[in-house]
């Protein structure tokens, strides 16, 4: 689990470059797997770690060390937030140029096809001729297609006027379930071997503990103490 560095947060709070910079560093795990949930956006992962990192910091200044709360933590909202306002102020989805080429080439062959034989090209007929793949194709031609703002109201001048954003809305919290994965795979990197393959096999892979037993050449009563063992100590961790 990240630690709060009580006094470099201080520092940092006063000012001090050295301490956010050390902070900054102590806690990359943390923004990188955040920011590897933006990975396909048509942005730099460089780019959107500074983001990230920017997000980090505003959390640090605004920490309060009384907190009953590790700052990672309490950083995850903000490093999402920073980075979806990022995203929303920069514009739609990017696209290459070269997607776009690969588009008006298609548009033009397909245009060109019905001029000359008076009905549609079907995307199987489009991958001989082009010789690319179906996904490519419809790739491309999905990158000509308006985006729809993810703030822009569904039913204007309606009895429900909500946008995109509301209707794609879940009751849990993104940011809680962020924090909550990251702190699950933290906790079982802290576990020795044997103990991560016990929860892996029994909750990724779905084995019964009678067939962990065999796998690890114990018993079934030594996995299942084993396995309350392990998750009482998880449990604990994740509430202190």
């Amino acid at each position: 689990m990240y630690k709060n560095n009580l006094q470099d947060i201080h520092k940092a709070q006063k000012g001090s470059k050295e301490a956010m910079t050390r902070l900054v560093e102590n806690n990359k795990g943390l923004i990188w797997n955040i920011v590897k949930r933006f990975n396909g956006r048509g942005y730099e992962t460089e780019d959107l770690y500074q983001i990230g990192c920017m997000g980090f910091i505003k959390a640090i200044k605004r920490f309060d060390t009384n907190f009953e709360v590790q700052v990672s933590t309490y950083a995850v909202p903000y490093i999402l937030g920073e980075i979806k306002r990022f995203i929303r102020d920069d514009g739609m989805v990017r696209v290459s140029r070269s997607t776009k080429e690969l588009a008006m080439k298609i548009l033009e062959f397909q245009k060109e096809y019905i001029a000359k034989n008076g009905h549609e090209i079907t995307i199987t007929q489009l991958e001989k001729e082009l010789k690319i793949s179906k996904e490519e194709i419809t790739y491309a031609l999905d990158s000509l297609k308006p985006v729809t703002s993810i703030y822009e109201q569904t039913n204007q001048g309606g009895e429900d006027e909500r946008t995109v954003i509301d209707k794609l809305g879940t009751q849990k919290d993104e940011a809680s379930m962020v924090i909550d994965k990251l702190a699950l795979k933290q906790l079982i990197e802290n576990l020795d071997k044997r103990e991560q393959e016990i929860i892996m096999l029994r909750f990724y892979k779905d084995k019964t503990q009678s067939e962990v037993a065999k796998i690890l050449g114990i018993t079934q009563v030594q996995v299942s103490r084993l396995e309350k063992k392990i998750l009482n100590s998880m449990k604990l961790k994740l509430t202190c």
